[in-house]
């Protein structure tokens, strides 16, 4: 007997619970793009707030400011007049000269020939030559003993070269003066650079007490700018403490103070160039006429865009600096409890 075979029913699976939802604080990244702009957009109303807050105040902010181009216009006008000295004496033979004093008896060929010879050389820039006649002339107008000297049966003075050397090195002017002075026509080489040494050293004084000046009131600025950042800080020590009680890092709290430092030497720098402006327009007309009696075309220059590009650069990296130090000494210290 055949048995049938009943299919045995289909197994039911048991149904998988439904996965339960999940719940709770959702973590959003931000990418590199966003938090650029973010930065840069902060940085941009810092900015802005630094302006505002400087002329909201505009009679505590215009004395800082003024006290700091006052301070900058002292070594940058020093520094202009140098600047104005040096091209007032360019005009000048500033070379140094060799007086070559012939011998009597040389002839005036010979001496002719050494002359050209001398201007030929590449460490001679010009020869002049004086006759003893010239000489003799310039002597008795310059000494006033004209009526003296009529009398005299021969001329005493003799010849002389003057050389002016291209250069002002004095290893090659003593090289130059040495050759001459090997001369069998030269009875004796004098060497003029005293006055040129003289006036070098004096622009070189000058130069450097313009450095130390600035440097002791660059100090000055600086202490100046740390001071009114820490009133500052000290105002808005509240406001410090509460933002930094909802998470904000020591370099978002201390931009807005180092836009303020920045901003006071900026204004301090451009008040500093119109100082130094106006000192210039005042003195120009009696310079341009002390110049004129002398003969001269020199004409007082003033402080142009360069000269304003670098004080109001300076001023404004010296307000910056100041105003790090303010705050890297009293930002840290305010803590939240």
């Amino acid at each position: 007997m055949n048995q049938r075979i009943k299919p045995s029913p289909a197994r039911t699976q048991p149904q998988a619970p439904e996965r339960a939802r999940s719940t709770g604080a959702v973590t959003a990244r931000t990418g590199m793009g966003d938090r650029f702009g973010s930065w840069l957009g902060h940085h941009r109303e810092m900015w802005r707030e630094s302006w505002v807050r400087f002329f909201a105040s505009p009679m505590s902010s215009g004395m800082t400011a003024l006290v700091i181009a006052i301070a900058l216009a002292l070594p940058a006008a020093l520094q202009l007049g140098l600047t104005n000295f040096q091209k007032a004496v360019a005009g000048w033979d500033g070379q140094p000269q060799i007086s070559v004093f012939l011998h009597k008896r040389a002839k005036e060929s010979a001496v002719t020939s050494f002359a050209d010879n001398l201007r030929g050389d590449p460490l001679v820039a010009e020869v002049t030559y004086i006759s003893p006649e010239q000489a003799l002339a310039e002597f008795q107008q310059s000494s006033g003993l004209g009526d003296a000297l009529i009398g005299m049966d021969s001329n005493p003075l003799p010849a002389v070269l003057l050389v002016r050397p291209r250069g002002s090195d004095s290893a090659s002017l003593e090289f130059l003066a040495e050759r001459l002075r090997a001369s069998a026509l030269t009875d004796s080489v004098v060497l003029d650079m005293a006055w040129v040494q003289r006036l070098a050293n004096l622009t070189e004084l000058g130069r450097r007490m313009s450095l130390g000046l600035a440097f002791l009131l660059a100090l000055g600025v600086l202490l100046v700018v740390v001071n009114s950042i820490r009133l500052h800080i000290e105002n808005r020590r509240d406001e410090i403490l509460v933002v930094k009680l909802v998470g904000a890092t020591d370099a978002f709290v201390r931009r807005p103070f180092l836009y303020t430092g920045l901003v006071y030497g900026l204004v301090g720098g451009l008040i500093a160039w119109l100082l130094v402006s106006l000192g210039v327009w005042l003195l120009a007309g009696p310079v341009r006429g002390l110049a004129n009696l002398y003969g001269s075309g020199f004409r007082l220059g003033g402080p142009g865009f360069t000269y304003l590009a670098g004080l109001a650069g300076g001023a404004a990296l010296l307000g910056l600096t100041g105003a790090w130090l303010a705050v890297a000494r009293h930002i840290s210290a305010i803590q939240p409890r």
